[in-house]
């Protein structure tokens, strides 16, 4: 009987475990998959929080950044938005780099595609 428990123990200590992006910052569930249908990515604090906890700030009347309480920038301003990510940058936040890395790389935002920068 023990031997079978133990045999349980190592095949379900197996699975693999979601990356802490993966879940929501606000209610700490995991964000269901595909995670770009079911989140909503904050591009104040860098965050991506689930469309749940999206929706509940606005029906509370929080039209701000749910987790970290900033105004959000107007659409379509993305000028706004890229010296957001271009300060973040300089201050080698690893997430800024990445998304500002992939602005560049598929050329979003007003920005000329440039792969030499997306890769630094």
């Amino acid at each position: 009987k023990r031997a079978a428990e133990l045999k349980d123990e190592r095949l379900f200590g197996r699975g693999l475990e979601r990356p802490e992006g993966d879940f929501c910052p606000i209610c700490t569930l995991p964000i269901p998959l595909p995670m770009e249908k079911h989140s909503v990515f904050m591009t104040c604090c860098l965050k991506q929080i689930c469309r749940g906890c999206h929706v509940a700030a606005l029906k509370r009347g929080m039209f701000d950044c749910a987790f970290c309480r900033t105004p959000t920038p107007i659409a379509g301003n993305d000028a706004d938005v890229l010296t957001t990510f271009q300060t973040r940058v300089a201050k080698k936040d690893p997430q800024a780099i990445l998304f500002l890395g992939r602005k560049y790389y598929h050329g979003d935002d007003g920005l000329q595609k440039d792969m030499r920068k997306a890769v630094e």
